[in-house]
């Protein structure tokens, strides 16, 4: 599981930025999670839980988060299509000279304080 090794990242991440704000409190964290990130929302939100209530900033803060489309671009043809419904095949030219272009990163979107 490598969700609470990527929740100890986002507080690590959001604590300095309130220490270089002078944040009292974080109310609401939001993620942009990749379609294909292979996060699992579930275990993510559970590990947030067990670890945000540990810091100081981040205590009874919750955790948002919002899925990024996954989209493949074909190097063959140039079109981009979406990577879930198509895989590394392109659905235009059945090329498999694919890549992924986003679907993939996490991200903090927002910090929300009081």
């Amino acid at each position: 599981m490598h969700e609470l090794g990527i929740v100890f990242h986002i507080i690590d991440s959001v604590e300095r930025v309130g220490r270089e704000n002078d944040l009292a409190h974080v109310s609401a964290v939001t993620l942009e999670l990749g379609e294909v990130s292979t996060v699992v929302d579930t275990y993510l939100q559970d590990c947030w839980r067990w670890a945000a209530d540990r810091s100081e900033l981040l205590r009874g803060a919750a955790l948002k988060t919002e899925v990024l489309p996954a989209v493949t671009l074909c190097d063959a043809c140039g079109k981009t299509y979406p990577t879930v419904a198509h895989g590394r095949i392109c659905p235009y030219c059945a090329s498999e000279s694919t890549h992924l272009l986003c679907g993939s990163e996490i991200n903090i979107k927002e910090i929300e304080a009081c």
